[in-house]
């Protein structure tokens, strides 16, 4: 089946600390603000570029490995273009690292391209200990077709992801009829609005109070058709497994 057009990540519009449309990125630590909101836009394209070179994969090799064009590659690196949540997925897993260590910065300190345990030794155990994140000091950030991302909590085990997704009406993990695999194990909880997830041939809408876990590896998509955006607490486990063989695109 020919692959769809994966270069429907968009330009990044013009932030507007007013518009609740576009979202702000914001990255926040102890209540106090560690880059301005037009510096933590630019950071993730160069997480990106700085884990490849880590990597040792040419801009090329790694666009090929992707189903992108080098162009896309160049531009997101370079923070001319947002991607979707699909081609984050597909750079993560092709990096073997964690949505946080790019998203975040949670690797911050470790050399190029290396796991955030290898920065700090302590981090990599097998629980968290106590820990506290205030609502207003959460990291945000909005990615491509109307999908925001807010991480809940920074924890020890770096191979968790623990998150609030915001879906507006229209929003989806990807373009139509494009469906993503990942490692890992996925846990959601809807909090508010309706959520529609398809997992394989299965299809659900999910409402407040539903719940779906399904395994990572099965190509699925996220979307909301509804009129309200769409809340839900999302877990992913085992992110560093072993990749599956390739990205999905039904």
């Amino acid at each position: 089946m020919e692959t769809p057009d994966l270069n429907r990540d968009a330009p990044v519009p013009e932030v507007n600390d007013d518009d609740p449309v576009l979202g702000l990125i914001r990255a926040m630590h102890g209540g106090n603000p560690v880059a301005s909101v037009s510096d933590a836009s630019s950071q993730l394209g160069p997480r990106l570029r700085t884990i490849r070179l880590g990597r040792g994969l040419s801009l090329r090799e790694l666009a090929r490995r992707v189903d992108l064009s080098p162009s896309a590659v160049s531009q997101i690196e370079t923070g001319k273009m947002q991607p979707s949540v699909r081609t984050l997925y597909a750079l993560v897993s092709e990096f073997g690292v964690t949505v946080d260590e790019v998203l975040f910065d949670q690797a911050s300190g470790a050399p190029d391209g290396a796991p955030a345990a290898a920065a700090d030794p302590s981090r990599a155990v097998s629980g968290p200990g106590l820990a506290v994140e205030r609502a207003g000091q959460r990291p945000v950030i909005t990615l491509n077709s109307g999908v925001t991302w807010e991480r809940l909590m920074f924890w020890a085990d770096e191979d968790v992801e623990f998150i609030e997704a915001t879906y507006e009406p229209g929003g989806a993990s990807g373009p139509d009829d494009t469906l993503v695999r990942h490692s890992g194990h996925e846990f959601g909880y809807v909090l508010s609005g309706s959520l529609r997830v398809v997992v394989g041939f299965d299809e659900f809408v999910l409402g407040p109070g539903d719940s779906i876990t399904f395994p990572s590896s099965t190509p699925h998509r996220l979307s909301n058709d509804g009129a309200q955006a769409a809340r839900a607490v999302w877990v992913v486990r085992g992110r560093r497994g072993s990749p599956p063989d390739a990205e999905a695109s039904l």
